[in-house]
C-alpha cells in the first residue's frame, strides 16, 4: 500500500543537521590539535570525512591522528547516510509521482469540514458527482491504483489506502472532516471504518453502505448516523413504479443535482438571515419574493414538518426545503443573497 508521506522532509533536516555538526567537531578538532589555519582544517575535515586520499596539509602528531580516526570513524557512516538522504531528497523533487503526492498532501492539509467518501466504485461516483455539483469539498480514499489513475483529475482529490487503518483515515483528515460516506462493498470493512471513524471523531457525520439486513443494525450501532441500503431501495423504486407511476415520474424529474436544473434546496436558517431573530413564514413571504414554495421544515431539534403551516417560527439553526422550478431557485438565492 502506498500512502501519502511527507517525502523525506524531516529525514533532510536531521541530515544536514548531522553533516553540519560533523564539519563543526572536525574544523575545531584539527584547529586545536594541529593548529591548522580555518581553510586548511576544513579542508583535512572534508577529504577525511569523504575519505578520498589526499595528502596531509601537514604532517600529524599523536593527539591529531588520534583525532582523525576518532573524526573517521563517526563521520563517515554520517557523510554516508546525509549524502544519500540529501540525493534522494533532489532525486524525489524531480520525480512528477511524488510532486503529485506533495501536491496533494497539501490540499489535504488544507481541507476543513471536508467529506471523505471511501471507496469509488458506482456508488462512491454518484456520491461525489453530487458533492461536485454542490461544490462541496472531499477526498476519496480508494485502495486500487489503476482506479486512481484512471480517474484522477483537478477536481477529484483521491488518497490512495486502506480505509480500515487509522493511519489513512487521519491522513485524509478525519479528525478536521464533517462527514464520511462509506461505500464499499463489503459490510464488515464499513463496518470496521465507521467504528474506527467515531472513535476519532465523535462529532463526525457518518453515512454507510449496507448490502445486507442484518449489517443494517450493526452499522449504525457501530456509529453511522445514516445507513443506505441500495439495493432495497432500487428493488421499492421499481416496485414503486407499478403502484403509482405518475408520481414516481414526477418525483424522478425533480433535480437536486447541477447549477441549471435544480428543483429542490435546502436552506438553513442562518443562510438566509444575518441575524437570530425569528420569524414565521408568512412573514418572510417566500412564495411572492421568488416564486418558491416552502415544501418541508426540520426544527432545531430534529423535528420534521411537511408542507408547514404560515404561522410556522423559523428559528436559528432550523431549516427550511423548498419547491421551485430552477428559474425560482436562482431568483431566491438571489433574494437572500445565498
Amino acid at each position: 500500500m502506498i500512502k501519502l508521506q511527507n517525502w523525506g522532509r524531516p529525514r533532510i533536516y536531521i541530515a544536514v543537521i548531522l553533516l553540519f555538526i560533523v564539519v563543526a567537531i572536525g574544523v575545531i578538532g584539527f584547529r586545536f590539535f594541529s593548529d591548522y589555519s580555518w581553510i586548511d582544517a576544513l579542508y583535512m575535515t572534508v577529504i577525511t570525512m569523504s575519505t578520498v586520499g589526499f595528502g596531509e596539509v601537514e604532517p600529524l602528531d599523536d593527539n591529531a591522528k588520534l583525532f582523525t580516526v576518532f573524526l573517521i570513524s563517526t563521520s563517515v557512516a554520517i557523510f554516508a547516510y546525509s549524502v544519500s538522504v540529501i540525493t534522494e531528497y533532489i532525486v524525489g523533487k524531480n520525480d512528477p509521482k511524488r510532486a503529485q503526492y506533495r501536491k496533494i498532501q497539501k490540499m489535504i492539509h488544507q481541507l476543513e469540514n471536508h467529506i471523505i467518501i471511501v471507496g469509488y466504485g458506482r456508488n462512491g461516483k454518484q456520491a461525489a458527482a453530487k458533492l461536485l455539483a454542490y461544490n462541496k469539498p472531499f477526498i476519496i480514499i480508494e485502495r486500487d491504483g489503476t482506479l486512481i489513475e484512471r480517474y484522477q483529475s483537478d477536481e477529484l482529490v483521491f488518497l490512495r489506502g486502506n480505509a480500515t487503518e487509522d493511519e489513512v483515515l487521519i491522513e485524509a483528515g478525519i479528525k478536521r472532516a464533517a462527514c464520511l460516506i462509506c461505500t464499499l462493498p463489503e459490510d464488515a470493512d464499513n463496518l470496521f471504518i465507521v467504528l474506527s471513524a467515531r472513535q476519532i471523531n465523535s462529532g463526525l457525520k457518518i453515512i454507510s453502505r449496507a448490502s445486507q439486513d442484518a449489517s443494517y443494525k450493526k452499522i449504525r450501532l457501530a456509529g453511522a448516523d445514516n445507513v443506505i441500503m441500495p439495493d432495497r431501495i432500487g428493488g421499492d423504486h421499481m416496485a414503486s413504479l407499478v403502484v403509482v407511476p405518475d408520481l414516481i415520474e414526477f418525483l424522478d424529474n425533480l433535480s437536486i443535482v447541477g447549477k441549471r436544473s435544480i428543483n429542490i434546496e435546502e436552506i438553513s436558517f442562518e443562510d438566509m438571515f444575518d441575524d437570530d431573530v425569528e420569524r414565521t413564514i408568512r412573514n418572510i413571504n417566500m412564495r411572492s419574493r421568488t416564486g418558491c414554495t416552502i415544501i418541508g421544515y426540520k426544527s432545531p431539534e430534529g423535528d420534521y414538518i411537511v408542507n408547514p403551516e404560515a404561522d410556522t417560527l423559523l428559528k436559528p439553526k432550523s431549516r427550511i426545503v423548498v419547491l421551485g422550478r430552477p428559474e425560482q431557485i436562482n431568483q431566491l438565492n438571489k433574494e437572500f443573497n445565498i
